[in-house]
Parts: structure tokens; sequence; C-alpha cells
């Protein structure tokens, strides 16, 4: 049966139109909302007995909205941060229908005044250095996929970049030709962003490179591949981690922990960079986000800063042992040489 409803209308024209060229969200954007409108269409049809074929914007209205959010929390038990990820995409189709469907206005806003649940903030979890160096360790670079797999982990850290980050790379987001050394990263919202590469990174890139034929490769061709010549993809970059991480956890259990992710690589690299002194600044911009108050939860989650805080307030009354700290200060003041 063909849908011909008012909101089969508008949410086809919302996802084919709106949200990939009007907003130019990304694909990872898109496919997250489609499940939203997935399971709202299903809970309506379960639910409230009304199939996607007579499922109209009538229908779509707070109390409707209240009831999906309620189901997906008791009967699907979901976690709040998935329910307000569902509740996220309602309101930006909302948002929407707010031009199209302006005679409404009242009934786009009173839903989009749907408040989030509270999330429980989660500790951030990363590696120390030590554990770093010894996850990093573990690919056999005497074979060709180890050699992939180093550069990858070990770009990944570098970066500081999200999993889909480093499956879209490419190799014109490279620029290892002459310094400064970088890489364009192209994060949420497609919003790009240039972040620094040391110069042992671009030694290991460019012995990636040459061992795999790049030069002559087209630039859009992605840069970390499967077997199959196509880009990685997130869930492959995951095993990878998770691969070498359970052979170093057997090594030395107590440097790498149970739990072992892509994002691990992430919160690990700004933790370390802020640890060695790197204005939060400049790691919101390396890190890619909006807010600064995002980059600050690696502050406030930085026991050794604490601990350092309070020595520092407290010298003078209680005696305290110096602590010499061996600290690279040629990448912070490359960082704070940029842009002068």
């Amino acid at each position: 049966m063909k849908t011909t409803t008012d909101f089969a209308f508008h949410i086809t024209r919302y996802f084919s139109q709106y949200l990939p060229h009007e907003r130019n969200v990304s694909p990872n954007t898109v496919a997250s909302y489609r499940k939203a409108f997935i399971d709202f269409i299903r809970y309506m049809d379960e639910k409230k007995h009304i199939p996607v074929e007579k499922l109209k914007l009538k229908h779509l209205v707070k109390e409707n909205v209240v009831s999906f959010l309620r189901w997906l929390i008791e009967e699907r038990s979901v976690s709040p941060q998935t329910r307000n990820q569902r509740l996220a995409a309602i309101c930006s189709f909302c948002k929407y229908l707010q031009v199209p469907a302006v005679e409404s206005l009242d009934k786009w806003q009173t839903i989009c005044s749907i408040p989030k649940l509270n999330q429980e903030k989660k500790a951030i979890e990363y590696l120390t250095i030590e554990g770093i160096k010894l996850l990093l360790s573990q690919p056999e670079t005497s074979t060709r996929q180890g050699r992939r797999h180093q550069a990858l982990l070990s770009l990944m850290y570098d970066t500081g970049a999200r999993v889909q980050e480093m499956a879209d790379l490419t190799l014109g987001s490279l620029r290892i030709e002459s310094k400064p050394y970088t890489v364009k990263i192209v994060g949420k919202g497609r919003k790009a962003r240039i972040v620094p590469l040391s110069e042992q990174q671009v030694e290991l890139l460019k012995e990636y490179l040459k061992e795999n034929h790049y030069p002559t490769a087209p630039l859009d061709v992605p840069l970390f591949r499967n077997s199959q010549g196509r880009k990685l993809t997130r869930e492959g970059i995951s095993f990878i981690v998770k691969t070498y991480a359970n052979h170093a956890r057997m090594i030395d259990p107590g440097l790498i922990p149970e739990r072992v992710s892509p994002h691990s690589f992430r919160h690990s690299r700004a933790m370390h960079l802020l640890q060695e002194g790197v204005n939060i600044v400049y790691l919101r911009d390396i890190l890619g986000h909006v807010s600064i108050q995002t980059t600050e939860i690696y502050a406030r989650a930085d026991s050794k800063a604490k601990r350092e805080a309070l020595e520092k307030a407290y010298r003078g009354t209680t005696p305290v042992p110096e602590r010499i700290w061996d600290k690279d200060k040629n990448l912070l003041s490359w960082l704070q040489s940029l842009g002068k």
C-alpha cells in the first residue's frame, strides 16, 4: 500500500532534502534520526493502533511523543542517552515543520519543550602513557597487516580522532610533504579541523604509504582499507583495537582496562596533552569540540592536575617532596607558535 499522508510526505522530504542538503548533516546523524522514526512508527502501530499508512501529522502531538519516550525506557529498556537521542530527532523534525506546517507552530514548539532526562555522568576511562605504549607495540610489524594496524592505531592516538573520523580519512587528508605536518579531519556536523602530526608519526605514515603504493593513487582513496580494498568500517576499527588490547592485557593486566574502545584512544590523548600543559583552548580545537565546556571534562577528570594544584596550595606550609616530571616542551611550543 502506498503511503500518501502528510506525515509520509514531510518525513520523506525531511530525510531526502532537508537533512542532507539544507542542513548538510553527516550520514551518521541521518542514520540515528532514521532509527528514531522507525521506533516511533513501530510504537504508533503497536500501541496506538495507527499503522504507517494512516499516520498523519495530527498524530504527532506532545502526549504521543511523551508516551513513546516512556515506552522506550520501560518496554525497550533503552538508556536515557538513547531516549534523549530519539527526542532530539523528533525535535529536529518539528523544527523543520515550523515552515511548511507553520499553522501548527504552537504544537511543534510544545513538543520541542519536552525536557531531556538527566544522564549518569560516567568517569572518563583512559590509558596511561605506559598503557598506550604497550598497546601500540602489539601489532606484528614483520607483517604487512601488522604495519597497517600500527599506523592506524598510532594515528588514532596522535590525532585523538573519533572512530568514524578515522574511517573517513583519505589520502587527501594528509599534509606531510613538508612542515608543519598536519591532517585534515572532518568531524561531527561536517566541521573540518587541522590537527598537527609528530615527526615520528609522519615517518610511520610515509613508510605505510610507500608500502601500499599510495603515491600514485587518487586523493579520495581511503587512507586505511580492508582486504577488499574498501575503507575500514567503525566495526572493523573497533575489532582491531579490541584484538590488540586483549593481547596487551595478557602481558600487563594492570595497564590495560577491561574495556578498551577506539574512543579510549581519544580520551587518552586528551588527558595526556592536558597533563603535558597544552592549553585547553588548543585541546578543544584538536578534539573538534564545539564548546570548551565539553573539553573541560578532561580537566575535571585529571587527578594529577588536581593533586599538583593542591601541592602548590600547601607548598610552604606542609612539607611536600619535589616531583620531577619529564615534559616534552616541543609540542607545546609548536602549538603556541601556530597562527603567529
